[in-house]
């Protein structure tokens, strides 16, 4: 369950640990619904994209990422537009997805119901 997710912490990653498996990933998936697992120049990535009334909800919520990113350590790549936010998740060590990067987009999930 997401709850779950949104009550662990990150653990820091090394370069060296494997990336998580398909049947890894698709045990984490159900708990994050929302987020698409795609695959951009061979890397596995998590991403979501947010809808908001007008860019200064839109930047709020950025910035709120940004809070959590810090406090955790597992920053995203966050792309700001007019009415949205694309949020991706992805471990830039190992190049690919680790659990953080479920625990992450569940604490963002979070983060939009409070909006």
């Amino acid at each position: 369950m997401a709850s779950e997710l949104v009550q662990m912490r990150c653990v820091a990653c090394r370069g060296g640990e494997p990336t998580l498996t398909d049947a890894e990933i698709a045990d984490l998936q159900p708990q994050v619904t929302e987020w698409s697992v795609l695959e951009r120049e061979g890397i596995k990535r998590l991403e979501r994209v947010f809808k908001f009334k007008n860019f200064g909800e839109a930047l709020s919520f950025t910035n709120k990422v940004g809070e959590i990113a810090e406090v955790e350590g597992h920053h995203p790549a966050i792309l700001t537009e007019w009415g949205k936010v694309t949020v991706t998740w992805w471990t830039h060590k190992i190049k690919g997805l680790h659990k953080n990067d479920f625990v992450m987009a569940a604490k963002t999930d979070k983060l939009y119901t409070k909006e």
